[in-house]
């Protein structure tokens, strides 16, 4: 099996100078950055907020990294320690050197950032595949995990035409004249792309081989052996599921669990409508 890496020196060489413009730009505050060992390499996390306290742990998207966030770090970490991690196998300041196969595989790394990190009660916040490493991490190997935000979650349904012509809209809108952006984005339904740093450091990615595993769809018995107090965020236009479908499935299989399905939002929810994500995510700490 592949790992994700660079083509070669002088692609990873261009992304890591745009990475590192972009953290400055983005995050210009306190941070600490740390390089952990893996089994399966070297995983880069960001540390700010409290040294103190239950902390939160922000995953990324695929094709993402830490600095899809940069949005939320100031306002989290005004109430809790904030660690923002590099997914190992993602464009990023990680390094993969061991194939990642599937969703244990994808636990048992997690695992061993937290432990490293001396984590035992975080709140992981994940989006989109993040939210699917989340849910895995808590099926494969619960104990760290005091909660879950999990927002637009990859492994409800899988990925149709509908989702792959999302992604190549948004591909195609991103690349166009900055002044285009904002209607093409109502268009395709997709806010991210007017994040011009980001789409910088994604075409600044294209070099960048992913091998990570496409996620499979959660079965019944899986969603059930989540067991901490979970919130799922769902758009309801998203273009990876039925949203309404999803929510309905969590609800049969997690009566504990809480749905909010947000108007008018798509997949993109974490650009769509980040006030209110911030919010849920710090609410979702006090309960």
């Amino acid at each position: 099996m592949r790992i994700g890496e660079f083509r070669n020196d002088q692609a990873r060489d261009r992304f890591h100078v745009t990475y590192e413009r972009t953290l400055a730009e983005l995050w210009p505050g306190q941070r600490t950055a740390l390089d952990l060992p893996t089994t399966f390499g070297t995983t880069r996390v960001y540390r700010t907020g409290p040294q103190s306290g239950e902390p939160i742990v922000l995953l990324p998207g695929s094709g993402g990294n830490a600095l899809m966030w940069h949005r939320y770090i100031d306002t989290l970490a005004r109430h809790r320690p904030l660690i923002a991690v590099d997914t190992i196998g993602e464009p990023g300041a990680s390094v993969q050197t061991t194939p990642i196969r599937d969703g244990r595989d994808s636990a048992a790394w997690l695992d061993e950032v937290l432990a490293s990190l001396e984590v035992t009660d975080a709140q992981l916040v994940g989006c989109s595949y993040g939210g699917w490493l989340a849910i895995n991490h808590q099926i494969h190997r619960p104990g760290r995990a005091a909660s879950l935000t999990l927002v637009d979650p990859a492994g409800f349904a899988e990925f149709g035409p509908r989702f792959y012509a999302w992604l190549i809209a948004g591909g195609l809108a991103a690349a166009a004249p900055g002044p285009l952006r904002p209607r093409l984005a109502r268009l395709v339904g997709n806010t991210a792309i007017l994040e011009s740093e980001l789409m910088g450091l994604m075409r600044a990615s294209m070099g960048f081989r992913r091998a990570l595993p496409v996620p499979p769809v959660l079965s019944d018995g899986e969603l059930r052996r989540l067991r901490v107090p979970s919130l799922f965020l769902l758009g309801a236009r998203s273009a990876m599921h039925d949203s309404r479908k999803v929510a309905d499935r969590i609800g049969r299989l997690m009566p504990s669990a809480r749905v909010e399905i947000v108007p008018g939002a798509g997949h993109a929810l974490p650009t769509d409508e980040p006030e209110l994500v911030a919010e849920r995510i710090l609410h979702a700490i006090e309960q």
